[in-house]
Parts: structure tokens; sequence; C-alpha cells
């Protein structure tokens, strides 16, 4: 079993950086619209709390079976931050299974960026180990299952927390 390192990956508008603690100031005004717990709860953090958090988040996980991938959504054209993707990948044996997540800051919401970005994420995980990927998405959060459509993944009949696991197979 191998770790997964987090690798600069580019969209033909995007490009989603390897996150940096250095990234959390400009995040936090970018993920400080409350609306956007919605579905997830909490609240936005002030840009201490997300520093402190993403140096737990890029210091890895403590689990060597698990690798904690974190990226930042630059939209090149505007030279800013937009949103972050993830995945949490858990190794076994020969495959790996990764779970992922998206958030597009309110202002850059519909313009598909969380889309493109998911889907240049899906390609990527799909050069590496791993052989699923998986995403929990609220059932009335339309806008992600457009994304998680997008991205290869068909909802199941499995719930998780009040979540829908949505899946996608990636063949060799």
């Amino acid at each position: 079993m191998s770790t997964i390192a987090a690798q600069a990956i580019s969209t033909r508008r995007l490009d989603l950086l390897p996150l940096r603690v250095e990234h959390a100031e400009e995040m936090a005004g970018v993920l400080s619209d409350p609306a956007l717990h919605a579905f997830i709860g909490g609240a936005p953090d002030t840009p201490q709390a997300l520093r402190s958090r993403y140096q737990r988040m890029t210091a890895g996980s403590p689990d060597p079976a698990v690798s904690w991938l974190n990226w930042v959504i630059r939209l090149r054209d505007e030279a800013c931050l937009t949103g972050t993707v993830q995945a949490t990948i858990r190794h076994s044996g020969h495959s790996s299974l990764a779970e992922i997540a998206w958030v597009t800051g309110t202002p850059w919401q519909g313009r598909g960026i969380a889309t493109e970005a998911a889907r240049g994420l899906v390609g990527w995980l799909s050069r590496q180990p791993v052989r699923s990927v998986i995403a929990h998405i609220h059932p009335d959060h339309q806008a992600s299952a457009a994304v998680a459509t997008a991205a290869g993944l068909t909802p199941t009949d499995q719930w998780h927390e009040g979540e829908i696991r949505w899946h996608r197979s990636i063949r060799r």
C-alpha cells in the first residue's frame, strides 16, 4: 500500500492546487457565506480557524491506510480561488476507495466550476491506484447531484448520515 499525494491538476479553466496553510486567508473569504453550510451544517470559519484546520489537513491522516488529499480551485482567468475539492483515499490490499467532496464559493456558483473541478479530480483519481469513487450527497442538494452525475457517479440505495451514497467504478 502506498500513500497517494495531491498533485496539481489543470482543466480547461481551472488549476486545482494542492492545499497549503497559506490559502486559509483567501479561502476564508471564498467560504464566508453561511448558505454554504445549509446541507453540511456548521458555520463559516474565521481565517485563524481555517488556518488551524488546514494545518491539520496538510499534516495528513494519522492512519497510514488513509490519504487526505485536498486542493483549492483557482479560476485561471480571474486569478482567484473559488472553492475546494478533496479526496479521502482508503487503501486496502491492491485497491483503494476515494471519497470525494467539493464546494464552490457562492459568487462563483452556477458557472460549472464545481463540475469541471470534480471531473478533473475524478480523471486524476482514475490514473491512481483507485478502484472506486464515492460521494455522499444530501437528497435535496440538486446542484451537488448534478456535479456528481457530470463526474460519472450514480446514486445508490445506500444512505450515510442522512445523505445518499453516489458511486463510480474505475475501469482499468
